[in-house]
């Protein structure tokens, strides 16, 4: 007798289209990971900010009420040199949205330097802010930036 065996073996058409089905699949999730990737940047963004105005705060008040001197290598000599005491934070973090690794921006100005900024540059990697005449907040390049800041609209000097 003679058995007629069955071969299970894919055709070409079967194969191009499982791998068509898996690249649709693939373009649409990536987009969506990009989106989360950018909300969890911003997420930890907004935290480091805070961690970084509370050291800012901490720097003031141990340094009879002077802030560190504008610039972000300034900041990180001032908040984390063991030279200084108390030494506030072991580094300053990086901005995640930069594109150099940079550190976060600090800005000082206003009316007798009593105001500050840190921000990052944002999800578009373009966005600052600086210090108006006003002693207001004015975001630079649209509204990508995000920052953290001492300025209190309504309790403004």
């Amino acid at each position: 007798m003679f058995k007629y065996v069955q071969k299970t073996t894919f055709t070409i058409i079967e194969l191009l289209i499982v791998i068509a089905v898996i690249s649709i699949l693939i373009g649409i999730a990536l987009p969506r990971f990009k989106g989360m990737q950018d909300e969890g940047n911003i997420a930890k963004a907004k935290a480091e900010l805070r961690t970084l105005q509370i050291a800012v705060e901490s720097y003031y008040i141990h340094n009879e009420n002077e802030y560190p001197a504008t610039g972000s290598a300034t900041l990180e000599t001032e908040l984390s040199d063991d030279a200084n005491v108390p030494v506030i934070i072991d580094e300053v973090p990086t901005d995640p949205f930069s594109a150099t690794s940079a550190d976060y921006v600090w800005v000082l100005g206003g009316t007798n330097d009593k105001f500050y900024i840190i921000y990052s540059v944002g999800p578009d990697g373009n966005g600052s802010a600086v210090i108006n005449v006003n002693d207001e907040v004015t975001e630079i390049n649209g509204d990508s930036c995000i920052y953290v800041s001492n300025i209190d609209q309504d309790t403004k000097p």
